[in-house]
């Protein structure tokens, strides 16, 4: 009963913060019009995305924020209004953004008008807040990860403020998707449909940032995607730090498979897609879920992140060698067609190169479609940074190439062996090389460039596959 309650009382929460976020964008409508007398044009912005989907996702809700509020959105940094939604789960990827601030801060010399805004993963770091009101104190507004529903009201304040515009948290209960979103493909899209990580890897920032899992009501989910399919979407893409261990603190507990089956029931909607599964928690009944659907796709990625055991234990990873390839040859087994892609870590403290050899036994073995290949990125505030055992530079980068060409080998020859065959392709845009031809993704997620009228963008059609080229294909559009 009192479980009840708080779910009654969770929804009016929600209901009551979308309310006062709509009457922010409201204000902030405001401004914006009192900025384009100014400027003596619409004002413009532009939304740059570092990281995942789940990134992605949260930059599709800013962008239909803005876009509410008035602005125009365009893909020029020399907007008038520049946000970057940053990831940080490497390190390259937080000196990416501060490599490009340098270039903002001489355009905003330049236009006096023009705002810079900061969020995402990255800002969740004290490290990097500090930095930033340091070194880069240009920037107008910086929030993180837990509080993105707030962006109105944090524009509101960010026109209001004399300066420099920080609001981080550590940590929050509250999920608040009722907002304005600007898709970027009208036919498909992402769907949160849990936040936040309990694994804590050794090596992963993730859980610090994002805070602690939370799933949505399975009832909001499936509201969320009829709607989307009542606009024209056809395929979704699920998004979750670890999707398989889906609804564990919901009121009602319902397994990640269970909601797929309701989903699937879903009239109207064509694909199903998801993304990440973490080995430890895929269940039998996912994969019998995914082997009798009709429209889950197949595809599954499925990270290892090293093929040593030892090295498995060394990140909290929470399963072994022979427990990951015991998992991957059921889901071959059980659904022969399926596409496996995975990410690998190089370079791991303590990896030795007889390490690195189970890993490429794993890739032999398993035969992976696709692997995302990284060298391991040391993350402070980590268990792995403060590990004393760091592997040398030249050392990793000789067993990043080995794992790297194994990878690449044989997923040529996984992806090859579809030439020939006719397979439907959902259409998803003009090819950015060669206008002539259109690009559309298998259900197994491998990639067809054909001949076709761009009115074909957003259907499923079917396509044979003519030629392999590595990691694609050309093919024919099938009359």
């Amino acid at each position: 009963m009192n479980e009840l309650k708080q779910s009654i009382t969770d929804k009016l929460n929600s209901h009551e913060e979308t309310q006062r976020q709509l009457a922010y964008i409201q204000k902030a409508g405001e401004y914006v019009r009192k900025l384009e007398q100014e400027l003596g044009h619409k004002p413009t912005c532009c939304v740059t995305t570092f990281g995942c989907q789940m990134n992605a996702r949260d930059s599709e809700k800013l962008s239909g924020i803005l876009e509410r509020a008035g602005y125009e959105l365009i893909e020029d940094e020399d907007a008038d209004f520049v946000i970057y939604n940053t990831c940080t789960v490497r390190d390259n990827a937080n000196q990416r953004v501060y490599g490009r601030l340098g270039h903002l801060n001489s355009l905003k010399k330049k236009n006096p008008h023009k705002k810079i805004a900061l969020c995402g993963c990255m800002m969740q770091e004290p490290s990097v807040i500090e930095k930033i009101r340091q070194s880069y104190r240009f920037v107008d507004l910086i929030f993180g990860t837990h509080n993105i529903y707030k962006f109105a009201e944090l524009l509101v304040n960010m026109f209001e403020a004399d300066g420099m515009v920080i609001d981080i948290w550590q940590d929050t209960d509250q999920i608040v998707e009722d907002l304005p979103v600007e898709r970027k493909y009208p036919f498909k899209s992402g769907i949160n449909i849990m936040f936040g990580c309990n694994n804590f890897c050794s090596y992963c920032i993730v859980p610090y940032v994002r805070g602690r899992e939370r799933s949505r009501s399975p009832r909001d989910i499936i509201r969320e995607i009829e709607s989307l399919v009542a606009d024209g979407v056809v395929e979704v893409m699920l998004l979750g730090q670890n999707v398989n261990s889906y609804g564990k603190n919901l009121e009602e507990p319902m397994t990640f498979a269970q909601l797929l089956r309701e989903i699937e029931k879903i009239q109207g909607l064509k694909r199903i897609r998801f993304m990440t599964s973490h080995p430890k928690d895929l269940s039998d009944e996912l994969i019998q879920v995914m082997k009798e659907s009709t429209k889950i796709c197949r595809h599954l990625h499925l990270p290892l992140q090293s093929g040593s055991s030892r090295i498995l234990n060394a990140m909290n990873r929470r399963y072994t060698k022979e427990q990951y390839l015991a998992l991957a040859e059921k889901i071959r087994r059980e659904i022969p067609d399926i596409s496996i892609t995975t990410d690998i870590i190089v370079g791991f403290p303590g990896e030795e190169p007889a390490d690195v050899d189970e890993t490429i036994d794993v890739i032999q073995k398993v035969q992976y479609d696709n692997a995302f290949t990284f060298i391991y990125s040391k993350r402070t505030g980590t268990p792995a940074a403060a590990m004393e055992n760091q592997v040398p530079e030249e050392v990793v980068k000789e067993g990043f190439d080995r794992v790297l060409k194994v990878v690449q080998d044989t997923a040529r020859e996984r992806v090859s062996r579809l030439q020939g065959q006719t397979m439907e392709a959902l259409v998803e845009e003009v090819n950015e090389q060669d206008a002539s031809l259109l690009t559309g993704r298998l259900s197994n997620n491998t990639i067809v460039h054909f001949k076709g009228d761009k009115k074909l963008i957003g259907q499923i059609v079917p396509v044979y596959l003519k030629e392999c080229h590595g990691f694609y294909y050309l093919g024919e559009a099938v009359k």
